[in-house]
């Protein structure tokens, strides 16, 4: 809708480039001709100030979504605080995380063809792996990702992997009222609704206000 004043910060500068085309090609929409992009990353927001101006008294929302925040592999707390900081109070933090309660118990994940963030159809296995420590606790989940890339022109398998940080859903509710505090207006959306459809979700949404 319109009256959106939007900024795009990100640390990798191939996801900077897929932004700026994305607001070129966009760029008759009036939301994406204003859209302010730049470089940063969660522990030093205030370096983003080179190319995006930060609106005095904070941000009405800050948005992490697509279960980007669990690839962070340590001080996940002063990611989290540095999104409160630049929050106006009375501004919301929206982040999610997969379901990882139930792929920690079962190994696998709960829906592998969820079409929640991923639409395309080319993906044709995801399996999973864990990496422990020395006493067996589970400390980063692995993906291998299987893609058809027939008629793509692109070399190579198909195959990539990513990783993670397993939060479950406890921990992760934690981190946030941490900061938040514990009596901070918090929601928990299984896949953007409170009845998801197959029952099981696969990833849980957070809403969380500063005070």
């Amino acid at each position: 809708s319109s009256g959106i004043n939007a900024e795009y910060g990100d640390l990798s500068d191939k996801m900077l480039k897929y932004a700026h085309k994305t607001r070129w090609e966009r760029r008759h929409e009036e939301n994406f001709d204003n859209l302010e992009i730049g470089q940063g990353d969660w522990f030093n927001l205030d370096g983003v100030e080179d190319s995006v101006k930060h609106p005095q008294g904070g941000y009405d929302a800050i948005i992490c979504l697509g279960n980007s925040f669990s690839h962070l592999p340590y001080n996940q707390s002063l990611a989290i605080d540095n999104f409160h900081r630049f929050l106006r109070p009375g501004g919301v933090l929206i982040v999610d995380h997969r379901n990882f309660d139930y792929i920690l118990n079962h190994g696998k994940l709960p829906n592998s063809v969820s079409k929640l963030y991923y639409q395309g159809e080319r993906i044709k296995q995801i399996t999973t792996r864990f990496k422990r420590n020395s006493q067996g606790d589970v400390t980063t989940l692995v993906l291998d990702y299987t893609l058809d890339i027939t008629g793509l022109g692109i070399e190579g398998s198909g195959k990539f992997t990513l990783s993670y940080v397993p939060h479950t859903l406890a921990e992760f509710t934690g981190l946030l009222r941490n900061t938040f505090g514990a009596s901070a207006n918090h929601t928990i959306l299984p896949d953007f609704s409170r009845d998801p459809a197959n029952g099981v979700p696969s990833y849980f949404v957070h809403l969380i206000v500063k005070s």
